[in-house]
């Protein structure tokens, strides 16, 4: 039986709104939407709207959050299927060049008016970094990932390499398919054995 009481209803409202915010930030960039715009097209009144979330930036963090709590969760599903970490590797790159190739680059230039986004944003990171050593260490008992590097440096420069692309905002003069190729995946070939280069190599044959 379908719960249709007010707070069944505000809960199923704010999961809408949500979505269609993100959808809305996405495709036209977080600035270019107006709260206006996210109530006219849900059919409620602003003053709904304002109910439910005081104002813009609240209405991205808890949009980010759930993207970024869905992510994570299919990202424990891909790491349980995947049969080694090269094949994770691969499976990664496609779902994040579909998902940036579906973002407008003024999304990502305009998080940086939103503080609060940012701190989230920043402590998500530091789980990241956790899960990438994970990672590396994987790919070390795997024999893919070189024994003889030292993987904390590894993160704190692949780190400095993500904030440069998004500080000059070099994803609005290359594809995400371009960045990836010629600094992620140059940055991963040097720390790989000989096995790992090989299938890497066939990957990005494959792949022109």
């Amino acid at each position: 039986m379908q719960d249709n009481t007010p707070s069944a209803y505000r809960k199923e409202l704010r999961a809408r709104l949500l979505d269609t915010a993100m959808k809305a930030f996405s495709t036209y960039g977080i600035k270019a939407v107006k709260m206006d715009y996210i109530a006219q097209t849900l059919g409620i009144s602003k003053r709904t709207l304002y109910e439910i979330y005081d104002n813009k930036e609240m209405l991205l963090f808890e949009g980010i959050k759930k993207f970024k709590a869905q992510r994570h969760r299919e990202a424990q599903v891909l790491v349980s299927e995947s049969k080694n970490v090269m094949d994770l590797l691969i499976r990664v790159y496609r779902i994040k060049t579909e998902e940036f190739r579906q973002v407008n680059p003024l999304f990502f230039s305009d998080l940086a008016k939103y503080p609060s986004v940012l701190k989230y944003l920043e402590e998500d990171r530091q789980n990241t970094r956790i899960r990438m050593k994970a990672f590396l260490k994987r790919g070390v008992n795997e024999g893919y990932f070189r024994s003889d590097v030292d993987y904390d440096m590894v993160l704190r420069i692949l780190d400095s390499l993500n904030d440069f692309i998004m500080r000059v905002h070099l994803y609005h003069e290359y594809s995400i398919e371009h960045l990836f190729k010629n600094l992620i995946f140059v940055s991963l070939r040097g720390l790989c054995t000989k096995r790992g280069i090989d299938v890497l190599d066939r990957f990005l044959d494959e792949d022109v």
